[in-house]
């Protein structure tokens, strides 16, 4: 609601006129062209002739100076004039709604065209702090070389593996065969296992074979055989050391050897059989080299799976693979 109201805006304009008089303002659209010529002379840069207008909006302004009759309507033909120092040029209400649809765009594109420029300038600041974090990565530089250079570099840049020279078996003299034997004996006695009979032999192979026979011989060999590949390992040692060339030493007792084989070509087979059905490799428990061999061996003939060793010793084990087909 207008506060004053157009009644009270009507009766104030014309309080001036005397009795029998034609009023001034006879209808609410004079009172709103009249409000609307100062509020744009307000705008123009006239003073506010009443209290308080700072901060107010100017057809407040206007409409408080018409109710305390700071300014006064002289005429109303067709349109009533204020009595002001400026020169107002008349227009018409289409004139001032276009100029105020004008106005309007003006000030919304200014208000739309500062905020796009803040998110601007915003999203370009993040941008740039974004970049201190991330340094550039220099481009790389693609150089032909010749090919012929190029295998030389890779040649010269891989690693040389020696091969591993093939030990041929020495002859193993009398003298070694005796010097082993006193060896266990000394090694068995110290160990308490009592009386144990050693006989050596060369087998087919040239190979020191050593075979031992005595009263609890499990002890001997110990779990999956590790006690007797420890003692093998120092024969060895020790036949190496008493003459020139290689010696291979074979330690055996109660056909261990032998039924050890039997497991494992046993254990191959089976092992051979599960990846052929699931398709999928199976590693073995580790094994000493003479054990790995024997695996090897078992399934060399099996043309769809394939054998292979893994990883470092003493943990180095067989791992059976399935063929593609």
């Amino acid at each position: 609601m207008l506060h004053p109201s157009y009644t009270d805006l009507i009766e104030a304009v014309n309080s001036d006129v005397e009795p029998g008089e034609q009023p001034v303002v006879q209808s609410r659209y004079s009172i709103v062209i009249a409000a609307s010529k100062r509020a744009r002379q307000l705008i123009a840069g006239d003073k506010p002739l009443v209290a308080g207008a700072a901060g107010k909006k100017p057809l407040s302004t206007a409409v408080q100076e018409l109710y305390e009759q700071k300014v006064k309507i002289l005429t109303e033909d067709e349109e009533p004039e204020i009595e002001t120092d400026f020169e107002v040029k008349e227009r018409t209400p289409e004139e001032i709604k276009k100029e105020f649809k004008k106005d309007f765009r003006k000030d919304r594109k200014e208000f739309v065209g500062h905020k796009e420029r803040k998110e601007y300038k915003e999203h370009k600041e993040y941008k740039k702090d974004s970049k201190k974090d991330f340094k550039k990565e220099p481009k790389k530089e693609f150089v032909k070389e010749n090919k012929t250079e190029t295998a030389s570099a890779v040649t010269a840049a891989a690693p040389v593996y020696e091969e591993k020279k093939e030990l041929h078996v020495a002859v193993v003299t009398e003298a070694t065969q005796k010097i082993c034997e006193k060896f266990l004996q000394e090694v068995l006695q110290a160990m308490g296992m009592g009386e144990v009979t050693i006989v050596s032999s060369i087998d087919e192979e040239g190979a020191l074979a050593i075979e031992m026979s005595g009263d609890n011989m499990g002890i001997l060999i110990g779990k999956r055989g590790q006690t007797l590949d420890s003692l093998q390992y120092l024969t060895n040692r020790v036949a190496n050391k008493s003459q020139d060339g290689y010696v291979r030493v074979k330690l055996d007792t109660e056909d261990y050897r032998k039924r050890r084989k039997q497991t494992l070509e046993n254990l191959a087979k089976n092992i051979a059989y599960k990846v052929k059905r699931s398709r999928k490799p199976i590693s073995l428990e580790p094994m000493n080299p003479y054990e790995r061999r024997i695996i090897h061996s078992a399934l060399q003939a099996d043309d769809r799976v394939s054998t292979h060793s893994e990883g470092e010793e003493p943990y180095r084990r067989v791992v059976v693979t399935p063929n593609r087909r």
